[in-house]
């Protein structure tokens, strides 16, 4: 069985797709810690002037929390989903399958989300819907596993009876491996080659957020 797993991220970009399909059982990284300024609140969709940012506004807290403790900050920036909704609109309406999927979009911009993760684990699943990928998601605080780093890792592993590991490229630095072999579990790396389709406004650019491949290629499968 292959297990993989990643923080749940914002609208996220292809590669995270793929790493659900690739595998048996997808983890979601729930409750490790909430880094600023990464891909959990925010991810990038492509405009006339180039790649521009989503970003869902956070309540600062003033200290570290898990991913699964983020409040989206609705009191001070109540405006924030219409907005996402009318850029994603402003942007892709003329995209070959914009009506395709834009009610779903719509309809996930018009509820009051009050924390991130369950804002973010309803777009993964509407998105994977979308690209055909049906694998099961499991979250990470549900394992009760509390390690770090590359023991939680293989705890995870552990706790699911996982035979094999699929980890994503920047983990190199810091699995170990032969803990995972003395344990009966091999390793893998993700190696996802970013697909080159017909985009809007011109230039081709790569690594923006999975709903830029699905306006405009409008595929049901995800065989990138």
């Amino acid at each position: 069985m292959i297990v993989a797993g990643h923080q749940p991220n914002y609208l996220p970009w292809l590669g995270f797709f793929d790493k659900i399909q690739q595998s048996d059982i997808f983890i979601i990284e729930d409750n490790v810690q909430y880094e600023h300024n990464g891909f959990v609140n925010r991810n990038r969709i492509k405009t006339q002037k180039g790649a521009m940012w989503l970003t869902v506004p956070i309540v600062h807290v003033g200290h570290q929390i898990l991913i699964n403790q983020v409040q989206i900050a609705n009191k001070t920036e109540p405006t924030w989903s219409e907005r996402h909704w009318l850029t994603m609109k402003h942007h892709y309406l003329h995209a070959p399958y914009w009506s395709k999927y834009s009610d779903f979009f719509e309809e996930t911009y018009s509820k009051t989300w009050d924390k991130l993760i369950d804002l973010n684990i309803h777009l993964i699943k509407g998105m994977m819907n979308f690209l055909g990928i049906n694998k099961q998601l499991v979250m990470a605080s549900s394992l009760n596993v509390n390690e770090k780093k590359s023991r939680l890792i293989l705890g995870q592993c552990k706790a699911l009876d996982s035979d094999v590991q699929l980890a994503g490229a920047g983990s190199k630095d810091y699995l170990n491996i032969k803990e995972f072999e003395e344990e009966g579990i091999k390793v893998i790396f993700q190696d996802f080659k970013y697909p080159i389709y017909n985009q809007l406004y011109g230039e081709f650019v790569p690594n923006l957020s999975a709903i830029d491949y699905l306006f405009c290629t409008g595929q049901k499968s995800a065989k990138y």
